[in-house]
């Protein structure tokens, strides 16, 4: 009985022990994971970069439904945009709305760098002086309009800050247009908007 007595007092007094050391694994885990995160947000001076600039179109709010006037449905024209909060030392901005649910994975529906760091508004169905239009996976440079098979996607606008300007004409991609902004980017804002049909 006495032996009885012991075992469960060295179980009891056990599991703190393991339920302590197992959360302060978990408890690194987390923290590792957010610093892989944030060190991908790194500008070319090796700091973090900030959240202050800020992505708004009169047409719908981020999370909410973009009206089918801009979808293939629709016009199939690019939505107005307003930018605010553009860093001083900016030299230019980039534009990328992209589709992460698309059947075959993440969609490319817009890209546009170059745009003047004074813009304040992009108007529907128009391209900001001076900006260059890339190519979309719709084969073409220029908006193409969210189009879903089936089920409510999310079209992110995601705005970039440069401290330069880029040399790239309108055949760029995507994935070669993020490569030429890596260590140039000063402030980033994001904006989504959803769509079904």
């Amino acid at each position: 009985m006495k032996k009885n007595k012991k075992i469960i007092l060295a179980i009891i007094l056990a599991v703190p022990i393991i339920f302590f050391t197992t959360g302060c694994g978990f408890s690194q885990r987390s923290k590792n994971t957010s610093s892989s995160f944030l060190n991908t947000n790194l500008n070319a001076n090796n700091t973090q970069v900030k959240n202050y600039m800020k992505l708004t179109s009169p047409v719908f709010e981020n999370n909410q439904y973009i009206p089918s006037k801009y979808t293939c449905d629709g016009e199939d024209i690019n939505p107005p945009l307003e930018i605010s909060e553009v860093p001083e030392n900016a030299r230019s901005l980039v534009l990328i709305v992209d589709d992460p649910d698309a059947p075959a994975g993440d969609w490319v529906h817009w890209t546009v760098w170059n745009i003047s760091p004074e813009t304040t508004n992009i108007a529907e169905n128009s391209v900001p002086a001076g900006a260059v239009q890339g190519m979309t996976d719709f084969g073409q440079a220029g908006w193409g309009g969210p189009c879903p098979p089936s089920g409510t996607h999310h079209y992110q606008f995601k705005l970039y800050a440069l401290d330069t300007q880029l040399d790239l004409d309108s055949s760029t991609k995507k994935s070669d247009l993020e490569k030429a902004m890596q260590g140039h980017i000063l402030d980033q804002a994001m904006l989504v908007g959803l769509y079904q049909r």
